[in-house]
């Protein structure tokens, strides 16, 4: 059973009815698409301003606050992020020069190659929860695992552990300045990205040294961009991962299954969904990138009148995360996931 061009609510929500993803979509009142420039750059001024702030606190404060503007200024850094994730999804502007130019200034102070994330990124929404396919969080096999160097294997175990924090960073160490993993079509733009962060630090970097020392450095801009990374890391793993959210081989992925069901909606703290223009509301935002931020929530409205207790929604917690960084681990083909220890115990 397949459902109607003009999606009934009862008919979608029936176990009976094959859901289409474009269906899904057609729910989401038409506003949620539209992109308003007001909204937009008032966002960027915002959150430049936040990110001044927050500079000027570290610059303020005594030893013992150093911490709390740190983590201030590095989830202000990570607003800086979304704004860019939005302009990979041309859904900040609507010029595609535009969400180019934008996405490589907001991303440039993180050292985040900008065409090179977005071309990595668009594969894991077109591929979501699809195994050997989607490239964020993925669990391996039992088979390569098995057969990592100690190196890798040790890496791997870490990073989905208490660790977890530490998994953007070597992500983003490891794929993002490698050219052979893009497609020769895509070397120009991914040359040019590499080339502004480059530029960036060749710039900053040595004049952050001269003016404030190796402790300027530190404090000024590598403290806050480990909270930056944190929050990728946490942010990323939460999206799609619970011991119960099944990776699905190709032949059995199914797309509006694996976006609206295997995507977790998660409630933080809301000076840092403010900070982080409400990416956590990311259940919308994988049934389609076209929705920019700011109409989130709209859209997750919207979702909740027709699907409301099917879809995922959680607190973000100390629990949550000791539950994830406890037991998923490594892909199980019934279970979804198995523990390192239970593994090792078979």
């Amino acid at each position: 059973m397949t459902v109607s061009l003009t999606p009934d609510y009862t008919t979608l929500t029936s176990p009976d009815t094959k859901l289409r993803l474009k269906d899904i979509i057609k729910t989401l009142p038409r506003e949620c698409f539209q992109k308003d420039m007001r909204k937009a750059w008032t966002a960027v001024v915002v959150n430049v301003l936040m990110v001044g702030l927050g500079y000027w606190s570290i610059a303020a404060s005594p030893w013992f606050l150093l911490p709390i503007a740190w983590i201030f200024t590095g989830t202000a850094l990570t607003g800086f992020f979304v704004i860019g994730h939005d302009c990979g999804h041309r859904s900040f502007a609507q010029r595609k020069w535009v969400n180019d130019l934008v996405g490589h200034i907001f991303m440039a102070p993180l050292i985040y190659p900008f065409h090179c994330w977005r071309i990595g990124h668009n594969q894991h929404h077109n591929h979501t929860n699809k195994m050997d396919v989607d490239n964020a969080w993925q669990p391996w096999r039992t088979e390569v695992y098995d057969n990592l160097d100690p190196i890798t294997k040790t890496a791997y175990t870490t990073t989905r552990g208490r660790l977890w924090w530490l998994a953007s960073i070597l992500h983003w160490a490891l794929v993002h300045f490698k050219l052979s993993n893009y497609k020769t079509r895509d070397h120009g733009k991914v040359k040019l990205s590499i080339a502004v962060v480059v530029a960036f630090a060749a710039i900053v970097f040595p004049a952050l040294f001269l003016t404030v020392g190796v402790w300027g450095f530190v404090k000024f801009w590598l403290m806050p961009w480990l909270v930056y990374h944190f929050w990728m890391s946490t942010f990323t793993l939460v999206h799609h991962t619970l011991p119960d959210i099944q990776f699905k081989e190709p032949e059995e992925w199914d797309a509006a299954q694996a976006q609206l069901f295997g995507t977790v909606h998660c409630d933080y703290p809301k000076w840092v969904e403010f900070l982080c223009h409400d990416i956590n509301v990311h259940i919308p935002h994988h049934l389609s990138t076209a929705i920019p931020s700011y109409n989130l929530r709209l859209a997750d409205s919207s979702l909740m009148k027709i699907w409301g207790s099917k879809l995922r929604r959680y607190q973000f917690s100390w629990g949550l995360m000791k539950e994830i960084t406890d037991q998923c681990h490594l892909y199980h083909p019934e279970e979804a996931y198995q523990s390192f220890k239970s593994y090792a115990n078979k």
